[in-house]
């Protein structure tokens, strides 16, 4: 006979051994949670405080963290603040469990920055699904913040006052790297981009003296916000990938093989089988005129990182 679990499992079972981070004072009261969620595929870390559990980050990234709300020391909303400050855990999803239900104490921990919340005792099942949609999401964000960097290019959104509103990761690696007197903004030069302009003024990077980084004006974005779309030219092998002649698909295999991507990874972010993501790259490495996945990495990373 199937059980609930069982029943459930299709839908909310751990997919890719995800890692659960379970931070609590009395982590015995726990062991009919913590036994369900690792018969779902989850692999499961503990900490009984806070700080314990600030170290054990520092060790490993989790895919999700089961955090308790009311903990001697540090509570735990001190704990998911920490959390979110620091820009290496602030995607981590934090779900609270917690006895409390006054209205006040609900909102603290949304103001902390969790995403959820189960009472106490703790219902496993309920758990398990709520877990399941929270990790799901935030793999799927991370995966869109990453996915407008393929290419070779980063996306910049800024406001009517001309500050930055958000920034992809490549976008923020560039401006550091090119403008780090300005902390990561906009130059003052760039701030008056209008939108039927291209700026391709060239400003010379630390990288030899061979680079230029290129804005063009998208257009607006709605609430005020305008969207730059930035691309980095290296003018020792811009040619040489220009005269490739990439299908945008190659483009974006060789992009993601740029930044350390297994054929597995690859395939799971572009929605297709390791065996077309090596076939892909053979007709690459056929145009590049090279033999390894290094020689081609290091070849796109001179142009695109």
């Amino acid at each position: 006979m199937s059980t609930p679990l069982d029943q459930n499992r299709t839908g909310s079972a751990a997919t890719r051994n995800e890692v659960v981070l379970v931070v609590d004072d009395a982590p015995d009261t726990l062991g009919l949670l913590c036994h369900t969620l690792e018969t779902a595929g989850y692999t499961m870390l503990m900490a009984h405080d806070g700080q314990s559990a600030l170290q054990r980050l520092d060790l490993v990234c989790p895919d999700a963290i089961l955090l308790d709300a009311m903990m001697p020391g540090m509570s735990g909303f001190e704990v998911c603040r920490h959390i979110k400050a620091t820009p290496a855990w602030h995607h981590i999803p934090v779900i609270f469990m917690t006895g409390l239900s006054e209205v006040e104490h609900l909102v603290q921990g949304f103001d902390s920055g969790g995403v959820d919340y189960v009472v106490k005792p703790v219902r496993a099942e309920e758990v398990l699904v709520r877990l399941s949609t929270h990790v799901r999401n935030a793999r799927v964000s991370r995966l869109a913040r990453e996915a407008v960097d393929v290419g070779g290019h980063g996306v910049v959104l800024v406001d009517v006052k001309g500050r930055v509103a958000w920034r992809s990761p490549q976008a923020e690696k560039w401006l550091l790297a090119f403008f780090p007197e300005h902390q990561g903004a906009l130059p003052p030069a760039w701030l008056h981009l209008q939108a039927e302009q291209a700026l391709s003024t060239p400003v010379q990077s630390l990288h030899h003296g061979t680079q230029t980084l290129v804005a063009r004006h998208l257009g607006s974005v709605g609430l005020g916000e305008t969207m730059l779309l930035l691309h980095l030219v290296n003018h020792e092998t811009s040619n040489r990938l220009s005269d490739a002649a990439l299908t945008p698909r190659e483009a974006e295999v060789l992009s993601w093989l740029a930044k350390g991507k297994t054929n597995r990874d690859i395939a799971d972010i572009l929605g297709m089988s390791p065996r077309t993501v090596n076939k892909h790259l053979e007709h690459i490495f056929e145009k590049l005129g090279v033999e390894t996945r290094t020689a081609a990495a290091a070849l796109a990373t001179r142009q695109w990182l």
